[in-house]
């Protein structure tokens, strides 16, 4: 889950450099691509083994996990990577929520004080002015939001389907979706909130494809580990070391030039880290 962690970190610091050239939309599809060609020739070798029968929750799968990453390859841009990847780390205490509303879970106390200490962390995090937060922050909140739903609803799915189905719902998506809007965009007028969804393809060059390679490579191995570690121990041990990313995304955009947090913000994301490992230490 270290590994994990790491290669993780380093696909978002390849995709920070990545997206001062290319648009999120398509920093989105390169991430993607190698994963459908990796899971793709997993599935060829050796067929799907699974009930099925929930096609939309599926595709719900795929949607919320498409648009949460498209939030965050849009921040990095503009934000500090390691704020960025704590955004995307609060997804546990949005996750907590969702099964409590949607799939009957209790919630216990010391996931009601993790949820409280979260939000508190992502107001230092965002340091709102005037009562409000900004874009990046609240496409940031939003990217956590959206994986929390993607993460939902694979408690539902297991049961029906095989896991590289589910992986390959999330990376088909992320693969068809970018080249859908990008073909569109030239045909459409989005309004200024929806921004981060169009663009038109860029041909990276040089050096970039290079960045681009790496980002996908990263990214897939990332799942891999991941994938690898929940297998070999418990789910509450594993997701106590994953908060591990945000220290190593703080060290890596401070490496490319990111300002060290603030006092409150690294109060923040201590503040989201204790969310966090509350929600995983909580669980039996």
């Amino acid at each position: 889950m270290l590994l994990a962690s790491l290669s993780f970190a380093i696909m978002g610091g390849f995709a920070k450099v990545v997206s001062s050239v290319l648009p999120p939309v398509e920093v989105t599809f390169f991430r993607n691509v190698f994963g459908v060609a990796l899971v793709g020739f997993a599935i060829y070798k050796s067929p799907l083994k699974q009930i099925g029968g929930k096609p939309l929750l599926l595709f719900f799968r795929g949607a919320m996990g498409f648009v949460a990453l498209l939030a965050y390859f849009y921040i990095i841009a503009y934000i500090p990577l390691g704020e960025a990847v704590t955004y995307n780390k609060t997804s546990p205490i949005f996750v907590a929520i969702f099964a409590y509303l949607f799939l009957n879970e209790k919630l216990s106390k010391w996931a009601i004080l993790a949820i409280v200490i979260g939000f508190t962390g992502i107001v230092f995090i965002a340091q709102p002015v005037g009562g409000s937060f900004d874009k990046y922050d609240m496409l940031g909140i939003f990217s956590g939001i959206g994986a929390a739903l993607a993460y939902t609803s694979i408690r539902e799915l297991r049961q029906y389907y095989d896991t590289r189905a589910i992986v390959m719902s999330f990376m088909g998506v992320g693969t068809l979706a970018p080249l859908l809007l990008m073909l569109i965009t030239p045909y459409v007028n989005p309004p200024q909130s929806l921004d981060f969804m169009f663009a038109e393809f860029v041909m990276p060059e040089g050096i970039i494809w290079f960045y681009v390679l790496m980002m996908g490579l990263s990214a897939t191995a990332s799942q891999l580990l991941m994938t690898k570690a929940y297998e070999l121990t418990k789910a509450g041990i594993v997701g106590t070391i994953s908060y591990s990313n945000i220290v190593f995304a703080l060290i890596i955009g401070i490496m490319l030039g990111d300002p060290i947090p603030d006092i409150w913000t690294f109060f923040g994301i201590i503040l989201v880290i204790t969310s966090g490992l509350l929600v995983a230490l909580s669980k039996k």
